[in-house]
């Protein structure tokens, strides 16, 4: 029990310091900014494929399956937002 207390609360503090972080940034920084961290969020897929991979119960495997397909949407989406971004600042021919 003492460990779930424990994942909770810096679960918690993850989201208010992300949110906190995020408020402040400038709008014109915000997309390429949010691109390239969605890009390199694939370290939280490596978390969730350990977390999909632990024999607890169906409920953490499909938590676990959960969060490396939302893991995976997010690094796709990352290098997709990147992708077009460059190509607005490519010189056209």
């Amino acid at each position: 029990m003492e460990a779930v207390i424990v994942s909770l609360t810096i679960f918690v503090l993850a989201l208010v310091v992300g949110y906190e972080v995020i408020t402040k940034v400038p709008p014109i920084l915000h997309t390429p900014l949010m691109s390239g961290s969605n890009a390199i969020s694939g370290i939280s897929i490596l978390g969730a494929l350990i977390f999909a991979g632990v024999n607890e119960g169906a409920l953490t495997a499909v938590l676990g399956f959960l969060a490396v397909v939302l893991g995976a949407i997010n690094v796709v989406g990352g290098f997709l937002v990147t992708h077009r971004m460059l190509l607005m600042f490519k010189r056209k021919e």
